[in-house]
């Protein structure tokens, strides 16, 4: 009989494939009459005689013992660029973040149980169905892949037993599970396990991997990212995201499926949590859909901008404790702008290409009316070689003749004028002078006098002298600290006239911060990497945002000076520095051609770039078919090519015409009293910056009093 017109055509199903069978028999009742016969020919008599020697021995309490190890409350220190881009993490290895139970959200539970323990609600500390079908799959794959502990055995195991791998500590483990079980809710136990487990990167417990993996507190997991914690307690070191994106995002989607199959999740649920691909810290905001990030692991300093974050950190530390700095969870918003960092990079990059270590440059960029420094780069590769040049390297590095401007800025104070001439010759020797008396020009000369704007664009060492002996070493070196070159100290008598040829170390920060207050009509917002900090819970620790400056210069002083450095790109030294808008500038060479500076400014930034080998200071010759390096060569090429590029959306911006030199002074002002609140911080004489790293080759050790302090000679 036909079947009915518009009656359901029957299902045809596949023809049922053929089990195999091992001798006829099979196969899965083979494996579990095996695994049976083992288990009770071998394990049952050692399990008892283990439990009964277990049961005698062992010391199980009548309550259980407390938690082993407890741990303070500890957050990583988040550090941002100027943009809001993290850029890297200040932390000790281990993170805890304390929660409580109301904070975790019950995807996360679901997540976790379905996961780990999926009869974890029925089971009374110890599931014999999970054990065996854990062995049998370990049987069928020859190895061990899975594992029949309970959530509750493993937080005992993590708790409270010493970790040996051992029937007898796993007999101890469930003893103290089913008494656990008896003791605390099912609710309890979850959660002290949640908050106890390692999930890789040094974060314990789900609020400290909250934190860690996604910049969020725990309670506002989503599904997707649930399933991506939960996938990596069983092994956090090859399932984390950090190092194994991959692997990560398929377990993501096995906890989803594993969810979806217990019924946690329903099957839209599923569809919808497994498009949302996760994105996980440290860098930048979460992008766009379906895009999964692959981020460095984490330390101190791991970051792309390694020097900047260097500098950060010596900073805060030098303003906060390292327990503050390291677990106290701060939000650290910095002055770094990720535009003019990657174009100073390249820019050094640019230079230094086609040469090698230890040859290195630095370059760094200061805003002049704030004080925020922009841009840092401390040297080519920060991977192999941690000396941070930009704050000085470990000893210093002489300024060579870009030291001038700040003899200039002395003489205008006191009654000195552009117009002021002085003898040229090619060398002189300087009468009653203390320190090297007999100085020379980089180039000879013709004799005969120069006024003080010819001898700045033409950086004539001979003039300067004798302007640095008729002001005074001393004044000098107070204008300079004044200015914010704070590793110059005013009473020091060491160098003499040698001090204005740049003999005394300081660093590219300190020059580039020295200028920006020349470019800011003699006022100083001091240098600083930080906008602000934030404690944990959002309050304001330190705010850079709007700094005060304070006048520390004479209007017309700092812009007579600008009015003389404009002449050293205009038609002096530091032509390669010309950028096609006004711009001021001075360029350096120490002695014997052993370093190379130009430091330079226009209103809106002003910018150092050193030049020189990082080891052991000696000539910087026959470098890219140059027979000699000059400040005025590949350093001021540099800096131009950072400016143009730096400023190229920036309005045309022009100096102030200076205004009349002040009354000069008889002598410099008294210093306040060390009390005075309102003095400015003291000097103290240059040493190293905490924390950095020194090279051998870079300690003098066959010198009998200062190594290395042979003034400049000045640039042709």
């Amino acid at each position: 009989m036909s079947p009915r017109a518009g009656a359901p055509r029957a299902k045809a199903f596949p023809p049922a494939k053929r089990r195999r069978r091992w001798w006829g028999i099979p196969r899965m009742t083979v494996k579990v009459a095996v695994l049976l016969a083992v288990f009770v020919g071998l394990c049952v008599p050692a399990a008892a005689a283990t439990a009964f020697w277990t049961l005698i021995k062992a010391d199980v309490p009548g309550t259980l013992p407390t938690d082993r190890n407890p741990r303070v409350r500890s957050m990583p220190t988040t550090v941002y660029d100027a943009e809001g881009n993290a850029i890297t993490q200040f932390r000790e290895f281990e993170l805890t973040v304390p929660i409580s139970p109301d904070d975790i959200p019950q995807v996360l539970k679901d997540a976790v149980v379905a996961v780990e323990d999926q009869n974890f609600w029925v089971h009374d500390g110890v599931d014999p169905e999970a054990i065996v079908r854990a062995a049998l799959s370990n049987f069928e794959e020859g190895d061990t892949v899975q594992g029949g502990s309970t959530i509750t055995q493993q937080y005992v195991k993590n708790t409270y037993t010493t970790g040996e791998r051992n029937l007898s500590r796993k007999l101890r483990e469930a003893l103290l599970a089913s008494r656990l079980e008896r003791e605390l809710t099912k609710e309890q136990i979850l959660f002290r396990y949640l908050t106890s487990i390692y999930f890789g990167d040094g974060a314990y417990g789900v609020g400290a991997a909250a934190e860690s993996y996604f910049r969020k507190p725990v309670s506002e997991l989503t599904a997707s990212e649930a399933a991506m914690l939960a996938g990596t307690i069983a092994s956090p070191n090859n399932y984390g995201p950090r190092g194994n994106a991959e692997v990560a995002e398929r377990r993501r989607r096995q906890s989803l499926r594993a969810m979806r199959d217990q019924g946690y999740l329903t099957p839209a649920e599923f569809r919808e949590a497994r498009e949302q691909h996760v994105w996980y810290a440290p860098f930048g905001d979460p992008p766009g859909p379906a895009t999964v990030v692959q981020a460095p692991p984490q330390n101190d300093v791991a970051t792309i901008h390694p020097y900047f974050v260097d500098y950060v950190r010596r900073y805060l530390l030098a303003r906060f404790d390292h327990e503050t700095l390291y677990r106290g969870g701060l939000r650290v918003e910095t002055t770094l702008d990720p535009r003019l960092q990657l174009l100073a990079q390249q820019s050094v990059s640019r230079t230094l290409d086609g040469t090698a270590p230890p040859l290195e440059m630095s370059l760094v960029t200061v805003d002049p009316v704030t004080g925020h420094v922009k841009a840092m780069v401390g040297g080519r590769d920060f991977a192999q070689n941690q000396v941070n040049l930009a704050l000085g390297g470990t000893l210093g590095v002489q300024p060579g003749s870009s030291f001038k401007a700040f003899v200039l800025a002395s003489a205008f104070e006191r009654g000195i004028t552009p117009d002021d001439r002085y003898p040229a010759p090619a060398s002189i020797t300087l009468p009653d002078c203390t320190g090297q008396c007999t100085i020379s020009n980089a180039e000879p000369g013709n004799g005969g006098e120069e006024d003080l704007r010819q001898a700045t664009a033409h950086s004539v060492n001979t003039v300067f002298a004798q302007l640095i002996q008729e002001v005074g070493p001393q004044n000098v070196a107070e204008l300079a600290n004044r200015l914010g070159v704070r590793s110059i100290d005013p009473a020091t008598t060491q160098y003499g006239v040698s001090l204005a040829l740049g003999a005394y170390e300081t660093s590219p920060l300190e020059m580039a911060a020295g200028y920006a207050v020349l470019a800011n009509h003699g006022v100083r917002a001091p240098a600083t990497p930080v906008l602000r900090v934030l404690d944990d819970e959002g309050r304001v620790l330190m705010d850079n945002t709007a700094p005060q400056g304070e006048q520390v210069l004479d209007p017309a002083v700092a812009d007579t000076v600008t009015d003389l450095m404009r002449g050293v790109i205009a038609g002096g030294t530091g032509r390669a520095a010309d950028i096609g808008r006004p711009a001021a500038g001075k360029t350096g060479t120490a002695q014997e051609h052993r370093a190379a500076w130009f430091v330079g400014y226009t209103p809106q930034l002003s910018t150092a770039v050193w030049m020189g080998y990082s080891d052991v200071p000696r000539p910087l010759y026959g470098i890219k078919g140059q027979s000699r390096v000059y400040g005025g060569s590949f350093p001021a090429s540099t800096w131009a090519d950072f400016m143009r590029a730096a400023l190229a959306d920036q309005p045309v911006a022009d100096f102030a015409v200076p205004g009349p030199l002040p009354v000069p002074v008889a002598q410099a002002p008294a210093p306040a009293p060390a009390d005075d609140p309102t003095a400015p911080p003291t000097t103290v004489p240059f040493e190293p910056l905490p924390g950095a790293p020194m090279a051998a080759a870079e300690v003098p050790t066959d010198c009998g009093g200062p190594c290395d302090r042979t003034p400049s000679l000045g640039d042709p």
